[in-house]
């Protein structure tokens, strides 16, 4: 059997589940290209869930670190992206639990540095920020203004570019509901961009 090494040298192109594959017969190496495929959309995605790019990174990293740990509880009856966007999904929600409660907890103990999470500041002064970083920012406190449920089909369907079928598969949601979520997101997302986006004078 060839290795993965040798069929990248070759031009050739491995799928994620040759890659799998290859890692749970030992081939770290295989993990670290799965990694490297997997970290920036996936960090795309928790991000967008949950608005706060160091907690994104938290549950990227422990996304990781569960499929090194849990490598032979993939079967390859499902994609690997669906397995893998399961798991970081689930640890998002976790997330979005625990800030629920440490909120609750704050309201009442009168704490303001417990306040709601706002987009990051890249320390750029606004004449450095862009339209479309604008425009991104603005559509991202639309998401972020969707309940759980909703923001998650979204940001699966029109950022990350799933299937209906897959996001069935990936929050285990029969596929009609799934569909009635997107159209319902969309409609919810398209009433507060209006609201949102900046008038042109």
């Amino acid at each position: 059997m060839t290795s993965v090494i040798e069929n990248i040298q070759q031009g050739q192109t491995v799928t994620d589940e040759q890659l799998i594959a290859r890692f749970q017969q030992g081939d770290n190496y295989a993990f670290d290209l799965l990694v490297k495929r997997y970290k920036d959309p996936l960090l795309n995605f928790v991000f967008r869930f949950l608005g706060n790019t160091t907690e994104a990174e938290d549950v990227v990293q422990e996304t990781f670190l569960r499929l090194f740990k849990n490598k032979h509880y993939y079967k390859e009856i499902a994609k690997f992206s669906t397995w893998i966007y399961t798991i970081a999904g689930n640890l998002a929600k976790t997330e979005l639990r625990k800030r629920k409660r440490k909120k609750f907890f704050s309201i009442h103990q009168h704490a303001p540095e417990d306040r709601d999470f706002e987009l990051p500041d890249k320390e750029a002064t606004p004449d450095e920020v862009t339209d479309s970083q604008i425009t991104d920012q603005i559509i991202q406190e639309a998401i972020n203004k969707l309940s759980p449920k909703f923001k998650e089909v979204i940001i699966l369907r029109d950022i990350q570019g799933f299937s209906y079928e897959e996001i069935s598969e990936i929050i285990n949601v029969p596929l009609g509901t799934i569909k009635s979520r997107v159209n319902r997101a969309r409609l919810k997302l398209q009433d507060d961009l209006k609201s949102l986006m900046p008038v042109n004078q």
